[in-house]
């Protein structure tokens, strides 16, 4: 019995143990797979990713390893390790800008996705599917916690499903600039109650600019929230309750806010980032900003923002960048830093207040933010001297203070900022000396640029010609200071130079050939000698060479094929243009030649410049016709052929240059007509044509093509025919001149619509290059080139123009010149002439006009050059305002019926005056109330005389009144009163 039992318990312990090693093999074949991440995928949702990838574009083979029966195993699929499912695909382009393009996706993205159901993590970021909309099914990937779309090229609108996914919690659907969306509500952000990261930057929100920020509101988890470039607008400055508690970053930059910065944001107590640069926020920045102690990055540039930098802002010593620049803060910012510099561990590390109207000197405090390395002070009104405590900053990388007013001399603990990587002191007022160890430790230099704001020089570099700098510079631009006579030698180190700008710098030298091996640019010395003909740049790199302004002679020099711009004018180059310019160096861009003393033709290899932008060539001495090479330079923006001896036509193949804006070809010898083709240069902003021997009508078309014509000058021709009146299209217009020719008829009365010159120029204008243009202002012949843009002038002198000056013209407050002296014009001055109130020139000598100088003419304070000479004016000069300082009487002289200062001929009744010199001014005949009085009183007088002698020689014979005297009442009145009397009574 108890061998039985024993015999049952044996064979109950085998079974045991053989299924439990058989539960060991199984459980190690699953740990196996658990180790080693060898879950299959399912099948099906195998099928769905294969159908995926067969809708993408894949050019550079991204998706190469989606092959083979594990999906788990593909490049950005990962899959859950217990159930097998797909749940998460990152498809994410990881190459940076230079390579992104040739490693994007685009194509389709295919529904199949829908079949992963378990997707949690979808991220198809800087890709690029061609503006098309999200689809709108992955609002039904209900398990979505991940999506990130953000720079991969969507456009359209955002779909509203997206607010079905109720468990995501990170959302990005940056647009990145990418493309345009349409208008977008936000009414589905309110599903998503689990969000804790939102950027929609860029999309186009303005239907939600209303509420939007209840809708943000409501999301309790939020703690970063994107929402730039978003055209929200409105920015209400109060909320009921605020519910974003947990908000740590906050980006609402470029969106168009044109209020205060609301109160409630300085509640937001977590934020760590807060962007709020480039809108319209105004008014004071609050001391309550020191509320905000979290703050690790504060973003306010590009707003209007005045007031001065409240000291509470230096007690975020949690504050590692702050960026105010571009804004209107005024006064010092001594107690700003001294309260940063407060802090026991102060993190300020990047600091930008550049663009205000900050002044003041720079405290010494500023040397106790140890952290900083970014230190951007650019465009204020700074004075004073740099800080000797400038050289503690050893972390300092960058250090701009251009465009203030310091002054006095640059400190040598400047050279202990080991770590300094770019230095900008230009457009300041130094002096002193700068020497070796001003740079003894700045190793890490690679910037350097120190000028003053005028030319007057007065810092020198003293630097021994045998010391070698420690860095190794790539960018270097000094000007108006002195570093010759000699050539420094010791750039002769620095082999990393790239760009070179020594202007104005006093150097008598030659220029080292180890020197012609960098990006060039030495205008303004006096380099002289011959430059060599034949040099090649290292590197392979594009070059470019700035010789303006020398002294150097000889052949043009034809250098290395990678140089993209040469800027030789101003020089003393002779003999031809090398024939083979175009080939020897076929990569320019920019070609400037002009006033050298160049003979020859133009060379045909011009026309193999196909990245040509910029060709001048003027101020030579060049011959023959015009190349028709023009359809082969589709990139050209200038042409300034201007002062040379060119013949022959306009060629009409220049038509093909779509882009031109600048055709100068002044001062030649062309003849024949303006081609009609030129209409095809719609975009042309400055036509001068002047100095020719041009024909014909002036084209009707240049006022219907040329919408943006800034400048027409076609001076000194030919030309016949009336004014076009479609000239008066051209809005933009402020130098219209074609003096000197044969025009005839009248002036259009259409003139005033010239709105350009009845209004201030926007900053913007003030800005843009308008090249140069030979004209006569103030009775002489001028050269404009830098303030073109504030040159107004109307010149139609020396024509044949008849008929009267149209009133119109006195719309044009801004017009600065007008001549329309030597024509055939009639009739009065328009007594409106006083509006054109900026008027600093006006000739209208040598017509046919008449009548009085109106009085009006006295308000124009800015006139200081007239000539109204050889006509048929009459009547006494003003002697008020700005008459008085128009003394010259040649101003008047051919003008028979003028009286009056500064003419020898006085005025009737001026005697009188002279000889009663107490009487009452306001009771002048001047007056025009005065007048009519005394002109009733005498009427009286002279009736109640006539009725009373009628009366005593009634019976006189009636002959003996045939006689008669006549009396002028009135003084210089035109108003003649005659009174008839008795011969005797005469007598």
């Amino acid at each position: 019995m108890g061998r039985s039992r024993t015999s049952a318990i044996n064979e109950l312990l085998s079974v045991i143990l053989i299924l439990s090693g058989i539960l060991l093999i199984k459980l190690d074949s699953c740990l196996g797979n658990l180790d080693h991440n060898h879950v299959s995928c399912i099948y099906i949702e195998r099928k769905a990713l294969l159908k995926f990838k067969e809708s993408l574009e894949d050019p550079s083979g991204r998706l190469s390893s989606w092959v083979g029966e594990d999906c788990c195993k593909w490049s950005g699929v990962s899959c859950n390790n217990r159930t097998g499912h797909v749940d998460k695909l990152n498809l994410h382009n990881p190459y940076s800008d230079d390579s992104r393009a040739t490693h994007v996706l685009g194509g389709e993205i295919n529904p199949s996705l829908l079949a992963l159901k378990d997707l949690k993590y979808l991220d198809l970021s800087m890709n690029d599917f061609g503006g098309a909309q999200i689809p709108n099914f992955i609002g039904s990937l209900k398990k979505l916690r991940y999506l990130n779309l953000s720079g991969a090229s969507f456009g359209g609108i955002i779909p509203p499903n997206l607010g079905n996914l109720s468990s995501l919690s990170y959302l990005d659907l940056d647009l990145q600039n990418n493309f345009q969306s349409s208008d977008t509500d936000l009414q589905w952000l309110s599903g998503l109650s689990s969000l804790k990261y939102l950027n929609l930057g860029g999309w186009d929100l303005t239907k939600a600019k209303a509420y939007w920020l209840q809708i943000v509101n409501r999301l309790p988890s939020l703690s970063e929230l994107h929402l730039p470039s978003c055209s929200l607008s409105n920015l209400p400055l109060t909320l009921s309750f605020i519910n974003l508690t947990s908000l740590s970053v906050l980006d609402l930059s470029n969106n168009g806010f044109d209020s205060k910065i609301p109160d409630w944001m300085f509640n937001l107590t977590s934020l760590a980032f807060l962007d709020l640069s480039s809108n319209y926020f105004n008014k004071i920045l609050p001391d309550t900003i020191s509320s905000l102690a979290s703050l690790q990055k504060l973003g306010l540039s590009e707003n209007n923002i005045e007031g001065h930098l409240p000291t509470n802002l230096g007690k975020l010593c949690n504050l590692q960048l702050l960026r105010l620049s571009g804004n209107k803060f005024s006064g010092g910012i001594a107690d700003f830093v001294d309260n940063f510099s407060n802090c026991s561990d102060n993190k300020l590390e990047s600091l930008n207040l550049g663009f205000n109207r900050l002044e003041g000197n720079l405290p010494d405090s500023i040397g106790s933010l140890k952290s900083l390395k970014y230190l951007q002070l650019t465009e204020n009104s700074f004075e004073g001297s740099i800080p000797e405590f400038i050289g503690n900053l050893s972390s300092l990388k960058e250090i701009s203070l251009s465009s203030n007013q310091m002054s006095g001399i640059i400190p040598q603990t400047l050279g202990q900022l080991s770590s300094l990587a770019a230095l900008d002191l230009s457009y300041n007022k130094w002096e002193g000396v700068v020497t070796e160890a001003h740079f003894a430790n700045l190793s890490s230099l690679k910037e350097i640029k120190i000028y003053k704001d005028d030319p007057n020089i007065s810092l020198a570099f003293e630097i021994s010609s045998n010391w070698i700098p420690p860095f190794k510079l790539k960018y270097i631009e000094i000007r108006s200071c002195q570093l010759g006579p000699k050539f420094p030698l010791w750039l002769k180190d620095q082999n990393e130079l790239g760009f070179v700008v020594l202007n104005n710098a006093r150097i008598s030298d030659t220029i080292p050939d180890w020197f012609l091996q960098l990006d060039l640019q030495l205008e303004y010395n006096q380099l002289s000698g011959k430059v060599p003909n034949s040099f090649r740049f290292t590197d392979g790199a594009s070059a470019t060479v700035d010789l303006r302004s020398n002294l150097f002679e000889g052949p043009l020099p034809l250098w290395d094929s990678n140089i993209t711009a040469l800027y030789l004018s101003d020089n003393r180059f002779s003999g031809p243009i090398p024939l083979d310019i175009g080939e020897v160096m076929p990569q320019l861009s920019d070609l400037d030649i002009s006033s050298n003393s160049l003979r020859g033709t133009i060379p045909l290899s011009i026309g193999n410049l196909v990245d040509l932008t910029t060709l001048v060539i003027s101020n030579n001495h060049l011959s023959g016709e015009i190349p028709h090479f023009w359809d082969k330079l589709p990139f050209l923006y200038i042409v300034d052929m201007s002062n040379n001896s060119l013949s022959g036509t306009i060629p009409r193949s220049i038509s093909s240059l779509s882009f031109l804006r600048f055709l100068i070809l002044s001062n030649n010898k062309l003849s024949g007509e303006i081609p009609s083709s030129l209409k095809n240069c719609s975009q042309m902003l400055s036509l001068d044509l002047g100095d020719n021997q041009l024909s014909g009508n002036l084209p009707t078309w240049i006022g219907k093509t040329m919408p943006s014509l800034l400048i027409l000058s076609l001076r000194v021709n030919l030309f016949t025919g009336k004014i076009p009146s479609q000239l008066c299209n051209l809005s933009n217009l402020h130098i219209l001149d074609i003096s000197s020719n044969k025009m005839s008829g009248q002036i259009p009365h259409c003139i005033g619509n010239l709105s350009d010159l009845k209004f201030e120029l926007t900053e913007g204008e003030t800005a843009r290059y308008q090249g140069q243009l030979q004209i006569v202002a103030k009775g002489r012949e001028q050269s404009y080139y830098s303030i073109l843009y504030l040159v107004n002038i109307i010149d139609l002198s020396n024509n044949n123009l008849s008929g009267e000056i149209p009133v119109e013209l006195t719309s044009l407050k801004q017009l600065g010149t007008l001549n329309l002296s030597m024509n055939q014009l009639t009739g009065k001055i328009p007594l409106e002439i006083g509006s054109i109130q900026k008027l600093e020139t006006l000739d209208l000598s040598r017509n046919k006009l008449s009548g009085p100088i109106p009085q009006s003419m006295s308000s124009l304070t800015f006139l200081n050059h007239l000539n109204l000479s050889y006509n048929n004016f009459k009547g006494e000069i003003p002697t008020t305002n700005q008459f008085l300082t128009l003394e010259d009487p040649t101003i008047y002289e051919g003008n028979a019926g003028l009286c009056g200062h500064p003419l020898a001929t006085d005025c009737p009744g001026s005697g009188e005056e002279k000889k009663n010199p107490g009487r009452d001014e306001d009771h002048e005949d001047g007056d025009g109330e005065n007048k009519f009085e005394k002109l009733g009183f005498f009427i009286s007088m002279a009736l109640g005389f006539i009725l009373g002698v009628l009366g005593s020689f009634r019976d006189f014979d009636h002959q003996s009144f045939l006689e008669i005297c006549l009396f002028r009442i009135c003084g210089q009145s035109e108003d003649q009163i005659v009174v008839v009397f008795p011969a005797d009574v005469c007598s």
